[in-house]
């Protein structure tokens, strides 16, 4: 709508991680000359974090964009892969089997050890040639503990002097926290770097807005002021995805005005459009809530959809000690039990955080919308059969795995203090249906 009034040639604030809007701050331009270090000095495995936003799967396509052609390359986007699926799309992208072949079928039958060293001989095929292989793996922080070890099996393919694939993890936050499990302990030992991207301060958003406009053709034909690019800082908090939102809908509002230079008041007036003006809430939290809201009707947290007297049944059959995370009235509890009835649930955890309980027939939408939920807030999402007799058969959703107590209660105690402002129109809904707390 606006792009030929202002004379730009497409919109400047997209959403899609387009590599040549990378703004190169401090932060994300050390990152980028410390992966480019890694793939040069093969240094085996690389961690990259940073929160909701801050420019991660830009970051990825820019240095794919900056590899040479002696550099073989695979991104994978979607971590919610069979190891064996991985290992397929891996070789597919090293061009060792075509996309027609894996539609057609041909490797249903192909089993994970002849996959493991079809990929051997393909990087041991490189060394004559001086290339080598960088495989990506974009939010990495959903990978399954399975699949991450065996990510970490893929590392051992190596040389007497060098290795022969350099793997680059790239996640949220709480990566971190997940490789520093148990589990994967192994796996965090063979990381040499490890870099976390930041926000940009006040200064470097004006200079990423400029940037962007003038990747866009724009720069001289439309300005922000500095008090409103000072307002879209403060209500981005740096985030530059935020940024592109805010600044996006702030050009809409200058073109309804037939104006050239937007003021503080057209960012205000963006801001609220988006609902990201909220008394208390920051932009890590207005992130996650905008990630779960056309779902957010149909969350019920726990304690709304099982009901006290529920509850108090799954816990007397299944002799669960339940702590509550506060003294307030609990929607998210811990339970310690010493045997795992989620076959996915690591066997080295002691504790795990109960997000809610649903009866199997029927309650599709309301486990799904759920876990959508607890994922766009960072964590990992197991499920347990529960039965209740009399009651049928019911589905937990378990949020993440702690080896301590003590973490799984904090971790619940955050929650309880996040439902109520994520999930707002939620507990209306709950109480509308006659499930109330």
């Amino acid at each position: 709508m606006y792009e030929e009034y202002y004379g730009l040639t497409e919109k400047p604030f997209s959403l899609t991680p387009d590599p040549k809007y990378l703004y190169r701050s401090e932060s994300h331009a050390n990152a980028f000359e410390l992966l480019q270090y890694a793939i040069r000095r093969r240094e085996g495995f690389v961690v990259v974090t940073g929160d909701i936003g801050t420019g991660k799967t830009t970051l990825c396509r820019a240095l794919l964009e900056q590899i040479d052609r002696t550099t073989f390359t695979a991104l994978v986007l979607n971590p919610f892969l069979t190891e064996e699926d991985l290992l397929k799309r891996i070789l597919q992208d090293f061009g060792v089997i075509s996309r027609e072949e894996m539609k057609a079928g041909r490797l249903e039958r192909v089993t994970k050890q002849e996959l493991i060293e079809t990929l051997y001989d393909f990087l041991l095929g490189l060394i004559p040639l001086k290339a080598s292989a960088v495989l990506i793996i974009d939010e990495a922080q959903n990978l399954p503990l399975h699949v991450l070890e065996q990510i970490r099996i893929l590392s051992n393919l190596e040389t007497d002097k060098e290795k022969l694939l350099q793997i680059i993890l790239v996640g949220q936050l709480n990566l971190q926290t997940l490789l520093r499990s148990p589990e994967l302990r192994q796996l965090d030992q063979r990381v040499s770097i490890r870099y976390e991207l930041k926000p940009l301060d006040e200064e470097t958003v004006a200079a990423y807005v400029a940037h962007r406009l003038t990747i866009a053709g724009g720069s001289a034909s439309v300005k922000f002021t500095s008090k409103a690019l000072a307002l879209v800082h403060r209500l981005s908090g740096g985030i530059p995805r935020l940024i592109n939102l805010i600044c996006d809908r702030a050009l809409l509002a200058g073109f309804s005005q037939r104006a050239n230079r937007i003021t503080p008041d057209m960012v205000d007036h963006a801001a609220t459009s988006l609902e990201i003006r909220r008394p208390g809430a920051g932009p890590f939290q207005w992130l996650r809530r905008r990630a779960s809201l056309a779902a957010a009707s149909l969350v019920v947290l726990f304690a709304a959809s099982v009901g006290v007297a529920a509850t108090a049944l799954l816990y007397e059959r299944y002799g669960i000690d339940t702590v509550h995370a506060s003294a307030s009235s609990a929607s998210f509890d811990i339970e310690l039990a010493a045997e795992h009835r989620s076959r996915d649930l690591p066997s080295s955890a002691v504790a795990t955080v109960v997000a809610g309980s649903y009866p199997v027939e029927g309650a599709d939408d309301a486990v799904s919308s759920l876990t959508s939920w607890l994922e766009a807030s960072g964590y990992r999402v197991y499920y347990a059969p529960v039965d209740l007799g009399p009651a049928g058969r019911w589905r937990r959703v378990l949020a993440g795995a702690y080896t301590d107590p003590a973490t799984a209660a904090a971790e619940a105690d955050r929650l309880n203090h996040a439902a109520p402002g994520l999930d707002a129109q939620a507990m209306t809904a709950a109480a509308a249906t006659g499930n109330d707390r």
